[in-house]
């Protein structure tokens, strides 16, 4: 598996003019390890999988230094499925010390609240994004560390990068990565298909600007609509035509696993952000890990 993946980072296209979007499974606490009763009430038949040694995790650790070494971004700008606003995107202006929001669905032990990623953020790129909100006829602005994001869909409503975000970006650039600046951006509540591919392509741009667009279990106990749904994402993003595949990725909420898979929508509502982000172009699947693809738009 991981040799497979490693074919297919290294097949990404070097110097585009514009930087893929990159939609990928974000992984929850137990990504981050260690893989021991000590997680909390996780059972132990996802943690081969969904664990620290696990695929995703070893995916992870892979994806993102390929990512720097081929891109070379100036900036990240990421969508998370734990970030939601009602018809308003926020954009974080966190200045030099982007905080953390420890918004676990399950009670931890204390080591998963001392968890740290450093990171940095950067107002001019804050500022760009919401200027490209409005330039959509969007309504955008920015929000400070001072400022609660307003509740998420399971009702945390703390300042800072959601486990979305710093969960998987840990794993990927290591646990300080000041290099270059990362912002957060909100998805509609909406969780509409449309309206968030709206919110992607409206920031499609940025990736000519050298911006790297991000819109973050066991196969064993996984049910035949759990598979057939994972057979259907990566048959719709295989669809060549652009119209075509559009239609196919926004008609996976019909699927009869969709439900099964998302009692909420909200962690496969990325899909439809990154895929605007890639409006108009190639769409590679880079890897499917337990019902969790890793797929690039715009090409």
């Amino acid at each position: 598996m991981q040799k497979e993946w490693r074919k297919v980072l290294d097949e990404l296209p070097d110097t585009p003019k514009k930087i893929p979007a990159f939609f990928f499974g974000h992984g929850g606490s137990v990504t981050i390890g260690p893989d021991s009763d000590s997680v909390g009430p996780v059972p132990a038949s996802i943690l081969p999988w969904a664990g620290a040694s696990g695929p995703l995790a070893t995916f992870l650790k892979d994806f993102g230094p390929a990512l720097l070494k081929k891109y070379q971004p100036k900036g990240i700008v990421v969508f998370s499925a734990h970030w939601e606003t009602d018809g308003e995107r926020l954009v974080t202006d966190y200045g030099e010390t982007n905080p953390l929001l420890y918004d676990y669905s399950i009670c931890l032990a204390p080591s998963f609240y001392e968890i740290d990623f450093e990171s940095r953020g950067d107002t001019a790129l804050a500022q760009r994004v919401v200027d490209l909100y409005k330039a959509a006829g969007q309504r955008a602005r920015l929000t400070p560390k001072t400022e609660a994001r307003g509740k998420d869909g399971r009702g945390f409503s703390g300042p800072g990068f959601d486990h979305g975000v710093f969960i998987p970006f840990r794993i990927m650039f290591g646990n300080v990565f000041k290099d270059i600046p990362i912002v957060e951006v909100s998805i509609d509540s909406s969780l509409s298909p449309e309206v968030n591919w709206d919110v992607g392509k409206a920031v499609a741009k940025l990736r000519e600007e050298g911006i790297l667009d991000f819109g973050c279990f066991a196969p064993e106990t996984a049910k035949p609509v759990h598979i057939e749904f994972d057979r259907a994402v990566v048959q719709a993003v295989k669809v060549e035509d652009d119209e075509a595949r559009k239609t196919a990725l926004i008609n996976l909420v019909q699927h009869p696993g969709f439900h099964e898979c998302h009692p909420r929508a909200e962690h496969f509502v990325p899909i439809y952000v990154a895929a605007g982000a890639g409006d108009g172009g190639a769409v590679r699947l880079i890897t499917e890990i337990y019902s969790t693809e890793t797929i690039a738009f715009g090409l």
